[in-house]
This record gives structure tokens, sequence and C-alpha cells, in this order.
């Protein structure tokens, strides 16, 4: 029974992430750049743009800068083009925004870090730990019964990975979100 339950588990979890990658694909993936003023109350304001015209945040990550007073928030969106084109022009009319823009993805380094932890007793942990080699993945745990690993990569990458380790057991599962920036000298100032 409970092979069962973690089999429909897996294919459901499956079934997901292949449904998020083609919505990604079919609507367009985008992901949008900005400054913003490091204070309390701009995630808000800018989360809120997003949501007001419907529009489902896949990925947010928000971090200071070299500059304390200023924050890089990265998000990577699905949906349609023209509507995402009045959400950044909206964005540039906030206050806390300092500029904005959307980053083409084939002129842009985009990665994340997966924090996974996998069940793996002496029998299996030899495997993952090829797996996790061969993905350039980092052994940062490890527990007689479990292993945890840390990923960077772009979201293929990663998503690669969790398909080859879902077979021995994820116990935990842990995801940054998309960080960007543009390749070459282009950059986003203030």
């Amino acid at each position: 029974m409970g092979q069962r339950v973690q089999a429909a588990e897996d294919v459901q979890a499956s079934s997901a992430e292949t449904h998020i990658s083609e919505r990604m694909h079919s609507e367009g993936m985008h992901v949008v750049s900005t400054l913003v003023e490091n204070r309390a109350g701009t995630l808000s304001r800018v989360s809120g743009l997003f949501s007001r015209r419907g529009f489902n945040i896949d990925s947010l990550t928000v971090g200071e800068t070299e500059d304390p007073t200023i924050s890089r928030m990265t998000i990577a969106v699905s949906g349609e083009e023209r509507v995402l084109e009045q959400i950044i022009k909206q964005l540039g009319k906030l206050v806390d925004v300092i500029a904005v823009r959307e980053l083409d993805p084939y002129q842009c380094l985009r990665r994340e870090i997966m924090l996974v932890k996998i069940g793996a007793d002496e029998k299996v942990r030899p495997a993952v730990l090829e797996i996790a080699g061969i993905f350039r993945a980092r052994v940062i745990d490890i527990s007689p019964a479990t292993i945890t690993i840390e990923a960077t990569g772009n979201m293929e990458k990663l998503n690669g990975l969790l398909l080859i380790l879902r077979p021995y057991g994820i116990l935990e599962l842990a995801r940054t979100g998309l960080v960007a920036l543009e390749r070459g000298s282009r950059i986003l100032s203030v």
C-alpha cells in the first residue's frame, strides 16, 4: 500500500513539474529584473501589481545589491506579452522602483540553488553520490539514513536532478527561486 501511495505522489509531482514547464513554454516565461528602494512595503507593492493583473509569480527573489539602500528583485512570470508590457510600465511608475527591465532569455544568466534531502541508506548511498557527481551537485550533509545535496543551475538542470533522485525518496526540498543578470557589459543601474 505504501509503495502505491508513493508512486501516486511521484506521478502527481512529475505531472505538476511537467505542467509548469509546459505552461512556461506555451505562455512564455518572462524574467523581470527590478532595482527598488530597500525599505519596508516595497515587496508588497511590487507583487501586488502582478496579482492585480492576473499574473502568477512563478519565482521571486529579492536581495540587497552592492548599495545597501537598493535591492534587486528578480521576478519570473508566465503570461501574455502585452499584459507584461503594461505591468513593466506600471512598475516604472511606482515610487520605490528605480529601474525595471524584462531580461532577454538568450542574453541573461539564470541560476537557482536547490537543497534536497534524499533517503539514502548504505545500500543506495553510492548511487545517490554518483548522481550528485554527474549533476555537479555537492553533498552538504550526510546521516545514516539521509544525504542532503546542494545543486546550482538553471531550472531544467535542477528539475532533471529531481527526476533522477525521485525513486530514492525525496524527503525535503527547498529552492531559492531564480536569480538572473544580463550577459556582457549591459547592466541595470540607477
